[in-house]
């Protein structure tokens, strides 16, 4: 366990209340599915259930953006990908599936949604160190050998996990620590230490590991550049892409409705023509949370409908999980591990400020800008095995 080197936090976990699917589209069969994007992204006449959110479409003041419980959609250089809820993911995805696989030039795979139902956590709490969060959160999940996908978003941090394993979440957060309050079913870890950042495995995989979970944090990350040398996996740089995070703006109450139709706007015109890296996460209590290329900013009429810092650049590293067996699990918590600078007494030193945002069959890495080098040093499994692309 880490010691006191670092300012003490108060964490708080609650489980969602959703039953969540994922995904996955292959990007040569986007534009088939692009009209059931839409349609889960602005829901016209979605059912409370669908929905999965305490809320109905359209009420008087509340956001569209607040109409799920969860949702996330993910455009990326290798995928589309999609956590909604199952009646959604079924109802939207799989008829078409079909009609995209007669499209196909490269691809005979449609759209693939989970066998599995996923449950996620909402995690409460300011960040202090690089890669702290995500160590913390990850490290006692993965250890246990439990599968997870971990988001990030402009204001809090959601932690995607097999329905099926919820009772093993509790019992490894709260062997770390976590206390669980029965009442509002959340967790809060009195001395946890952590740091804005982002993060999320990836892959279908809710299948027990075949071999004894790893004890420590550092048998992971070695256990995890070796499984990633084996399957030749290679961090790779989009060295076109550079991102911002931003949120939907709601802190001008007489610019409200514009701000709301400003934001559906700019997000259509993105998604309509495919962008290269967007990722959309909608919540019940928080404003739209956008991770978005910054050339894309100019498709909203004005920059003043974002929140955020649209000077400060960071950087995708993509690793394409495709070839991971299914039961794979740690990713996260090892690649955070490495990029934290872990010394030998525990300690963090040349941290690099960074996240992780995983998608069906990606993990990646976002950095920024500055430490882009650093972190391709501290990621590559063999010499010059980091590509660009």
């Amino acid at each position: 366990m880490e010691q006191q080197s670092s300012v003490l936090m108060s964490a708080k976990i609650h489980f969602v209340d959703a039953r969540l699917s994922l995904v996955h589209i292959p990007l040569n069969q986007y534009q088939s599915y692009l009209q059931s994007i839409l349609k889960l992204i602005f829901p016209a006449h979605q059912s409370h259930g669908d929905l999965g959110t305490a809320s109905q479409p359209h009420e008087p003041g509340v956001s569209w953006a607040n109409q799920y419980a969860f949702l996330n959609v993910s455009v990326t250089p290798i995928e589309c990908s999609i956590v909604c809820t199952k009646v959604l993911a079924e109802e939207l995805f799989a008829p078409n599936k079909s009609t995209a696989e007669t499209s196909a030039t490269t691809s005979r795979e449609g759209a693939v949604v989970s066998l599995e139902d996923f449950v996620v956590m909402s995690v409460e709490g300011e960040g202090l160190e690089a890669g702290k969060r995500v160590l913390e959160l990850t490290s006692p999940l993965a250890l246990a050998g439990i599968s997870i996908f971990f988001f990030t978003t402009y204001f809090s941090d959601y932690i995607l996990v097999p329905a099926k394993s919820k009772k093993q979440v509790i019992r490894a957060l709260e062997d770390r620590g976590f206390q669980f309050e029965e009442r509002a079913e959340a967790y809060v870890n009195p001395a946890a230490r952590h740091d804005r950042n982002k993060s999320s495995t990836s892959s279908f995989g809710t299948v027990s590991p075949s071999t004894p979970p790893p004890v420590t944090v550092s048998e992971l990350q070695a256990r995890t550049f070796a499984l990633l040398k084996r399957r030749e996996i290679i961090p790779r740089v989009d060295t076109d892409i550079r991102l911002l995070q931003c949120a939907g703006r709601r802190d001008l109450p007489s610019s409200f409705t514009a701000d709301e139709m400003g934001l559906q706007v700019g997000l259509t015109r993105c998604l309509v023509y495919q962008p290269r890296f967007l990722s959309l996460t909608l919540t019940s209590s928080e404003p739209a949370s956008l991770l978005i290329e910054r050339k894309l900013i100019a498709n909203f009429d004005s920059e003043n409908v974002l929140l955020g810092n649209k000077e400060d650049f960071l950087v995708p590293i993509m690793l394409d999980l495709e070839p991971l067996p299914l039961e794979a699990t740690g990713i996260v918590c090892g690649v955070a591990d490495r990029l934290c600078g872990r010394s030998d007494n525990g300690d963090l030193m040349n941290a690099i400020e960074m996240s992780y945002l995983s998608t069906a069959r990606t993990g990646t890495v976002i950095v920024e800008e500055k430490d882009l080098k650093h972190a391709m040093e501290a990621l590559r499994i063999e010499e010059n095995d980091a590509l660009e692309y």
